[in-house]
């Protein structure tokens, strides 16, 4: 299946080859390929001439490699709105994607700097909430929100059991809410961000740090989301959502 001598290199054929059936619906979007050693038999090539194939695809935008589970089919990215009204499950609930926020980890600290976004007096107590973002069972993005604590008393318990932050704000009397500001960057992603993202940690990530405000316009949570690029594509709009 591959010309040797041909003036192109093998691996870049096996990439082509590979393309094609992926182009031509031979796999399916999150499909898993075949693994190394069955390629490898296929090609009459070794596993590092696939693994250099496969590097080729994931460049290209055509499959995603985790590490740990093998090389999928990469499904279309999932438009994110950003604008005045940002949820999580609407965004994805609009896409026919059922998604939830799970907790992670939660603790109360102080820090000058995020009490000061707050609000609040600078030594005040805030309280820290870890989350992933799921699309169904994938992970999309992890994050980290900071809330006033003595507002909020119970609030990681109670999203755990939502898995919705603004169901969770309902249980505190707060119907609607509105982002303030948010500011978005291209980052590498931790060792840690990259595994629970299930990517290379050589390979970008969107970061956005927000600030969101009560209907009366006082400062109610400031978050930091950090969102796997392979699966998100954000969408800045200004539309009243």
């Amino acid at each position: 299946m591959v010309e040797r001598g041909s003036g192109i290199a093998v691996w870049r054929q096996i990439g082509e080859a590979l393309a094609t059936e992926i182009r031509n619906k031979r796999y399916a979007p999150g499909e898993q390929l075949p693994p190394e050693p069955e390629l490898a038999a296929k090609f009459a090539v070794n596993r590092h001439t696939i693994r250099r194939a496969m590097g080729e695809l994931e460049q290209s935008g055509l499959v995603r490699i985790e590490q740990g589970r093998g090389t999928f089919v990469q499904e279309h990215a999932i438009d994110y709105a950003i604008g005045k009204r940002t949820r999580f499950s609407e965004n994805l609930g609009n896409q026919g994607v059922l998604g939830h926020v799970q907790v992670v980890d939660s603790t109360t600290l102080k820090a000058a700097d995020i009490a000061q976004q707050l609000g609040l007096p600078r030594n005040a107590t805030v309280l820290r909430v870890q989350l992933l973002g799921k699309a169904e069972n994938r992970t999309i993005n992890v994050s980290e929100h900071y809330f006033d604590d003595k507002r909020f008393p119970g609030f990681a318990e109670k999203l755990t059991a939502t898995r919705s932050i603004s169901k969770t704000y309902r249980q505190y009397g707060i119907a609607d809410y509105t982002r303030k500001w948010s500011r978005i960057t291209a980052v590498l992603p931790t060792e840690e961000t990259a595994r629970l993202l299930g990517q290379p940690k050589t390979r970008p990530i969107l970061q956005v740090e927000a600030l969101n405000i009560d209907q009366d316009g006082a400062p109610l949570q400031y978050g930091i989301t950090r969102f796997s690029g392979d699966w998100v594509q954000l969408m800045v709009t200004d539309e009243d959502r």
